[in-house]
């Protein structure tokens, strides 16, 4: 059982997070609200993202899965208009999903959770440094990387306490640093990985930016990156692998 209304909002937000890295997923339908966890097919990047029912101006489910292909939800949450309610509810003998816009109504058929790609374990990494940035600022590196490299940086320097951004291209560099006064919060250690910018670029997307994101970095290791949405009663995680460097 499923039934939820929820405003467009907080649904294309949702969406969003997750399908800047795949175009199906499953979702779990909890008592307590949604959970989404999933990796891309090259196992780079994963998110995991919950949405509290208190998120919903309405809200029942009993621990149901479903399958849903994100293009075609998105396609539709998109018709409506920021201020718009949407309304959900779950076909239990079709398996289909009727979702009700102002007047217009949708049937979307959903997809066997079994044939959708596993959902990935997201380990839990001992991360030296804890940067916490605003969004823009994640924006702002990601743009000018994009402008020299397909690569980018990201690390701290432990002794002087900045986080800093590289990017080298065959011509020109880009290098940011952001001092502890730049930063929300900084736990400083000395941590450098390299990472594929398609990527960075991608979940940059879904990262709104006046939020809050907490990065945790390591010498060679994943990024994992924090940040709530949905005014606080959603969190969004993405974590990225490194390229590993050779010597």
């Amino acid at each position: 059982m499923f039934k939820a209304i929820v405003s467009a909002d907080t649904l294309k937000t949702t969406l969003d997070s997750v399908s800047v890295l795949v175009d199906e997923c499953k979702i779990h339908l909890e008592e307590d609200g949604l959970e989404i966890r999933a990796v891309d097919p090259a196992n780079v990047g994963m998110v995991d993202l919950s949405l509290s029912a208190d998120a919903f101006e309405s809200y029942e489910a009993d621990g149901g899965l479903i399958g849903v292909n994100l293009s075609r939800l998105e396609d539709i949450a998109g018709m409506a208009d920021a201020g718009q309610l949407v309304s959900l509810e779950l076909d239990e003998e079709t398996r289909k999903l009727h979702i009700q816009i102002d007047g217009l109504e949708y049937t979307l058929t959903l997809i066997d959770p079994d044939s959708i790609r596993q959902e990935p374990d997201i380990p839990d990494l001992d991360l030296a440094a804890e940067v916490v940035v605003e969004g823009k600022d994640i924006n702002r590196a990601v743009k000018a990387a994009d402008m020299v490299s397909d690569h980018i940086a990201l690390g701290v320097d432990g002794s002087n306490e900045q986080f800093y951004v590289d990017a080298e291209g065959d011509a020109d560099d880009v290098h940011l640093e952001l001092g502890r006064d730049d930063l929300i919060d900084l736990s400083a250690a000395d941590a450098h990985s390299l990472f594929s910018l398609d990527y960075l670029k991608d979940m940059d997307k879904a990262i709104p930016k006046d939020a809050e994101v907490t990065m945790e970095l390591g010498e060679e290791f994943p990024v994992k990156m924090h940040f709530d949405i949905a005014e606080g009663m959603g969190h969004v995680t993405f974590m990225l692998a490194p390229r590993i460097q050779s010597n």
